[in-house]
This record gives structure tokens, C-alpha cells and sequence, in this order.
């Protein structure tokens, strides 16, 4: 019985890493699609605006929140990009996160 409580805990803690790195991964693009955001609203505190869009994570389960929060500040400043474009950007942005943090 032994190994079978030794499998049932290995596969608890790759689930427990694997949801870390998806956390890390999610958060990395939220910050790096802010920064993107940031550039095309004209914010001076780059950094400050990519911390808003991490904490817009936290709202609800998903995307769409941080989608909406980014699609909200670009139409509110004028900023035309494609509900598209954006969503794709979110795309890129979590494959380099995830890329950059398998590489860590």
C-alpha cells in the first residue's frame, strides 16, 4: 500500500507545481500585456498600469476580466485595437511567459 500512498502524493505535489506555473504564467502575461497597454495609452508609470491589469485578474475566474479591464482603458482613451488583436496579444504574451519560465 506504500506505493500506492507514494504515487498518490507525487501526483498531489506535480498538480500543486503544475498550478503554480500556470499562476506565474497567467501573471507574467497580465503584467507584459500591461506594459503593452501602457505604451499604447501613453502612461508614464508603465509599471504602475501593468500591476492594475495583474490585480484585474483577481475579479473573477478567466480572462475575460482582464480583457475587459485593457479593452475598457484602450476604448476610453481612443486607442483603436481589435477585440481580436487584443485577445491575440493576451495569446502571445502567455506562450512568452510561459516559454521565459520553463527557461528559468
Amino acid at each position: 500500500m506504500s506505493g500506492l500512498s507514494d504515487r498518490e502524493k507525487a501526483f498531489e505535489s506535480k498538480f500543486a507545481h503544475d498550478e503554480e506555473l500556470k499562476f506565474k504564467a497567467v501573471a507574467r502575461r497580465n503584467r507584459m500585456l500591461g506594459m503593452w497597454a501602457a505604451e499604447l495609452l501613453g502612461k508614464t508609470d508603465a509599471a504602475a498600469y501593468a500591476k492594475e491589469v495583474v490585480v484585474a485578474d483577481f475579479e473573477e475566474a478567466g480572462h475575460e476580466d482582464v480583457f475587459r479591464k485593457v479593452r475598457g482603458d484602450l476604448d476610453a482613451a481612443g486607442v483603436s485595437v481589435s477585440d481580436e488583436d487584443l485577445r491575440a496579444k493576451m495569446v502571445e504574451f502567455l506562450a512568452l511567459a510561459v516559454e521565459q519560465i520553463q527557461s528559468e
